[in-house]
């Protein structure tokens, strides 16, 4: 190991910002490779450090994934918050701008994006990552809860059927066609547009006028 990279390493343990460093590493390898297409060597070689560091951190590669992941349900739940806006200025409004917020990640976080949702990684790999993963995903649940409250009682699906929907939707046009990377696929519309409509499709078959 050159002098230069020993005084990288010494000065990330110094400053505790080895673990960070690696998770940087590890983003930018997603974004070039995809979340299978790098190793823990590479990781540590990315970050400037011997392929020995990471250990000081991560238990192995998959753990790394784990914390990069984790740290996007982090960022992916406040986005969904902000979109949200606690349902202002009104519950169908809001509904929207969580749609919005979903495609926004999967745009402008597409590393992020990648470990949480096409590693592989078991959602009870770890506490940490199963509680963010939950978090983010209470955020889709109550904005269904605030839907639904302004349907008849007797006419309101189970909160939960109707998060899991509108996860499954928004999560199918942002694959296909709002990501941040090579794969997303062309089509004669936005990905915002089309998940708009879809979402519109839906609520109308609820019960939900477009002037609702």
């Amino acid at each position: 190991m050159g002098w230069k990279r020993r005084e990288r390493e010494e000065r990330g343990y110094h400053h505790g910002n080895l673990r960070e460093a690696l998770k940087e590493a590890a983003r930018e390898l997603i974004k070039e490779k995809g979340p299978a297409g790098f190793t823990f060597a590479d990781a540590a070689r990315s970050a400037g450090v011997s392929a020995a560091a990471p250990y000081r951190h991560f238990r192995d590669r998959e753990a790394l994934l784990a914390d990069v992941a984790r740290e996007g349900y982090v960022r992916f739940a406040a986005m969904l918050s902000a979109g949200w806006n606690d349902g202002r200025p009104n519950a169908l409004t809001a509904f929207h701008s969580v749609g919005r917020a979903y495609l926004a990640f999967a745009r402008t976080e597409p590393a992020y994006y990648a470990a949480m949702f096409e590693s592989g990684l078991a959602p009870d790999l770890n506490p940490e990552l199963r509680a963010a993963a939950d978090q983010a995903f209470s955020v889709l649940r109550t904005a269904a809860e605030g839907v639904a409250a302004h349907l008849p009682e007797a006419r309101r699906p189970p909160a939960l059927m109707m998060s899991l929907h509108i996860w499954s939707v928004a999560h199918g046009i942002a694959s296909l066609f709002g990501r941040g990377d090579a794969g997303r696929r062309a089509m004669p519309m936005s990905a915002d547009e089309l998940l708009e409509s879809a979402m519109l499709i839906y609520l109308q078959g609820l019960g939900f006028s477009q002037t609702s």
